[in-house]
């Protein structure tokens, strides 16, 4: 693995051209230690739900733990209990907490440190769901039949106790080993019907290799390439059954807010099929787009080929809120149906608000009238925290990789040739993971070449390749 060593390589240059927060002012603060109360003073209404026993799944070293869950087999079919920090519990809508947190809209995660939506007292402490902590939450637990599809939701407020803290190797292990937690014994097999379920409902996974920035200021930042296992897709899988459950409350109810994608056009699709075909890859016939993308081998170039370009038909995201009338476009095309938000709600505006319509709904109650109010700024605010979060990410990468690859000017690398035209094409480096432009003559789409990097801007990060 290439390391760079760089005196003094951290991102407050970075942080200081988007402009993000430092720090918290003195009113939000304050608010926020006001918040912190012992949450056995203030359990009125909520349902005691700390026998069940929760565990959690995050990034090694997380401590913003939005959920927490407990799968039991039912029958021939399973149960999913999952937990969801309660971040209305400890926001007053229109205080300094909430104003705050509309003007920042999520977490951003940098390499030296995040830039977090709630203060530490609340995402990192009295908020999170950490193990062994009695914790308020928004308590879902769903009933889902044989074939992985939902029976049945409930969602109300409860006080939950995790009982472990485990990242997504720990679980792979164990589960490779035969001996899992008995929490998540049932992920992989209610996580593989869910998938099922999801390549025949039409949706859209791209497998490209995923880049992560390791290291520190101290011993020098390195790239590498983040594989998926199983369990992140599984885990993935509860977190969408739950969005799908809030989604389909609030269009019964005709109130919500929707993360949404129009599905792609005839024109989009007929191109991928001729992408297809000219790198030389079978589209059964009568296959949708999902099920064609479910046979391929994301290990090999020409499959990351076609994920490139099939991001093509993933685009016009957003989100959508409505209040008394259904909108045109309820679903999410890359999903293959209809989802919200409501699963990170410690490092994500929305969700916080579409859990209240959702409680709101399932108790019979009226939806408050600040959350009515904010449907109509929402989405605005969160599309443009999308934005800053995805330039912020890929401008941390093109900064390591610049810091990277500065003392390797004329030396030679394999990469996979992802999209091409007459004159420069996109590439993957493979060793140290780069994405990047090469200039030069048409390159292969699909294929594996040797290109040698020409030149590295470590003030614009900006570096080169062309074919060797």
């Amino acid at each position: 693995m290439i390391r760079t060593h760089v005196a003094g390589g951290d991102f407050g240059r970075l942080r200081a051209e988007f402009v993000l927060p430092e720090s918290f002012g003195p009113d939000v603060l304050a608010e926020a230690e006001a918040a912190v109360v012992d949450p056995l003073e203030s359990a009125g209404g909520r349902e005691d739900a700390t026998d069940l026993p929760l565990v959690t799944i995050d990034p090694p070293g997380a401590k913003d733990l939005d959920q927490a869950m407990f799968i039991e087999r039912a029958g021939d079919g399973f149960r999913v209990h999952y937990a969801i920090a309660d971040l209305a519990a400890f926001v007053p809508p229109g205080g300094a907490l909430d104003k705050e947190a509309r003007r920042r809209g999520q977490t951003l995660y940098l390499p030296d440190g995040n830039v977090p939506l709630h203060p530490p007292v609340l995402s990192e402490g009295a908020a999170s769901l950490l193990p062994g902590e009695i914790r308020p939450a928004v308590l879902w637990t769903i009933d889902v039949d044989a074939t992985g599809e939902p029976t049945s939701t409930r969602v109300r407020r409860a006080l939950v106790r995790s009982t472990e803290q485990f990242d997504y190797e720990t679980v792979q292990a164990s589960l490779d080993a035969g001996d899992p937690h008995p929490s998540v014994a049932a992920l992989p097999d209610l996580g593989r019907r869910r998938r099922e379920l999801a390549v025949r409902r039409g949706a859209v996974e791209l497998q490209l290799p995923e880049q992560e920035i390791s290291g520190d200021p101290d011993s020098g930042w390195a790239l590498i390439r983040r594989p998926r296992n199983d369990v992140d897709a599984w885990n993935a899988e509860i977190s969408l059954l739950t969005g799908m459950a809030a989604a389909k409350i609030m269009i019964e109810a005709k109130i919500g807010v929707l993360r949404t994608l129009p599905a792609p056009e005839t024109e989009a699709v007929d191109w991928l099929h001729r992408s297809a075909h000219a790198l030389g890859i079978e589209w059964p016939a009568g296959a949708s787009v999902s099920e064609f993308l479910a046979t391929l081998d994301p290990g090999q170039p020409t499959s990351m080929a076609l994920y490139a370009v099939t991001t093509r038909l993933l685009r016009g995201a957003g989100y959508t809120s409505f209040d008394g009338e259904l909108p045109e476009l309820t679903t999410h095309a890359g999903i293959g149906g209809a989802y919200a938000h409501v699963t990170a709600p410690i490092r994500r505006l929305v969700d916080r608000f579409a859990t209240e319509i959702c409680l709101a709904v399932s108790a019979g109650h009226e939806v408050p009238d600040w959350v009515h109010a904010a449907l109509t700024t929402v989405p605005e605010l969160m599309t443009a925290s999308d934005t800053l979060a995805a330039k912020v990410e890929r401008a941390c990468i093109d900064q390591v990789e610049a810091w990277v690859l500065a003392e390797h000017v004329g030396g030679e690398f394999g990469a996979v040739v992802l999209r091409a035209d007459e004159t420069k094409a996109e590439i993957l480096v493979e060793d140290p993971p780069v994405m990047a432009k090469c200039a030069g003559e048409k390159l292969p789409e699909g294929e594996r070449v040797t290109v040698r990097l020409t030149a590295v801007d470590v003030d614009k990060r900006k570096v080169s390749f062309e074919r060797a």
